[in-house]
């Protein structure tokens, strides 16, 4: 993703989640996924696709059983 596309997602899922931790970063090997932060937490991954001329991103979560037994 260019710095641009990684500033619109960016923009974009802070207006949409309402939350202005939400940090894209861009990771340290070429053409590895881009990083999904909500504050200092990693929480998934973003993936750029083109189809048909078409250009969409697809997030993908990621919760560790262990994170679930810290909400009790």
């Amino acid at each position: 993703m260019t710095p641009a596309e990684l500033a619109a997602v960016q923009a974009h899922l802070r207006r949409l989640l309402g939350n202005d931790k939400i940090k894209l970063s861009t990771p340290q090997r070429k053409n590895a996924s881009v990083e999904l932060f909500v504050g200092s937490e990693f929480v998934g991954t973003v993936h750029r696709d083109t189809e048909d001329g078409e250009v969409s991103y697809a997030i993908q979560i990621v919760v560790l059983a262990e994170d679930l037994s810290q909400i009790n």
